[in-house]
């Protein structure tokens, strides 16, 4: 595999970061995982962790070094986060389980294949145009889909922000899954949370994207994203994939591969945690508290990842 990748998460306004993301390859397949853990629920960014995680461990356990069925990868992990919430809530007497929304990508043998829960968005540009997007699962989506308003009318209706699946829920999530799409090299896959996406229109996002190298275009567009988000910008986070050689750069930016022994992966995992304290007030943990959260969330994702 050949691919350019960037990855980048800011907290925007907002005083915890509850967004995670990550990527993980094989020689042969490469995996990317964005989830947005859901303001208002206890842990959102514990949620959000322990789906992005488990995606990660999973993904090492079985692309040896690809995946037999990749949609069923995708869907079975889910699943299995959305377990491992309601399991982690237990364990630790929540009276509300963590929810995240999540979006994830295999890409193996020059296809894509997408799965997600809530309104993490996935698109797919070729040539600057749309060829494949995931549909969210909201209310002002459902609105718009019924023609009760347009799609002038979704960046400030005042639902904008509920959405009716995710993990963690009190129901089963609705999972949706893509069908196998084929790559051509220079297709970008960008995956991303609603702080880009609410202030990013789809059309100025792929103009943004294509025609520029991705590790110059993207850190500009995560930068007036957050402008744009003004006192009021969400957490805001982004992976970018350019699909085959980077052409567009004078530097060796591509990443080759070939060279990965089986059973080797290369991975970007961000690793920021937050804690909230009896009076309400959050704070970044420590590397200790960091180092004994992650060990809580393994033991946990432990039990659903086989």
């Amino acid at each position: 595999m050949r691919f350019t990748i960037f990855q980048e998460s800011r907290k925007g306004q907002r005083k915890v970061n509850q967004d995670r993301l990550a990527y993980t390859y094989s020689r042969d397949t490469l995996l990317l995982v964005v989830a947005d853990g859901m303001g208002g629920h206890a842990g959102g960014e514990i949620a959000a962790q322990i789906a992005v995680r488990l995606f990660i461990e999973r993904f090492q356990q079985e692309s040896k070094p690809s995946l037999k069925n990749p949609l069923k990868f995708l869907q079975d992990s889910m699943f299995r986060a959305h377990q491992a919430l309601g399991s982690y809530a237990s364990q630790f007497s929540m009276l509300e389980t963590p929810r995240t929304t999540c979006v994830a990508c295999i890409v193996q043998s020059n296809y894509a294949y997408w799965a997600h829960v809530g309104d993490s968005r996935l698109y797919l540009f070729r040539q600057g145009g749309l060829i494949g997007s995931t549909k969210d699962h909201s209310k002002v989506q459902y609105l718009l889909d019924q023609g009760i308003i347009g799609a002038h009318e979704v960046a400030d209706h005042p639902d904008r922000n509920k959405i009716f699946s995710c993990l963690g829920g009190l129901v089963e999530p609705v999972i949706d899954l893509s069908r196998r799409t084929p790559l051509r090299n220079g297709d970008l896959i960008v995956m991303c949370t609603d702080g880009l996406w609410g202030v990013y229109p789809q059309e100025e996002m792929a103009r943004a994207l294509t025609g520029t190298p991705v590790l110059k275009s993207s850190p500009a567009l995560m930068r007036e994203a957050e402008a744009r988000g003004g006192s009021e910008g969400d957490n805001l986070s982004l992976i970018v994939v350019r699909w085959g050689p980077e052409t567009l750069s004078d530097e060796p930016t591509t990443t080759i591969t070939e060279s990965l022994g089986l059973g080797e992966f290369q991975t970007e995992i961000d690793r920021t945690l937050t804690l909230t304290d009896r009076k309400g007030v959050q704070r970044d943990l420590t590397d200790d508290e960091i180092e004994r959260a992650i060990a809580e969330i393994q033991a946990t994702i432990k039990r659903y990842k086989t």
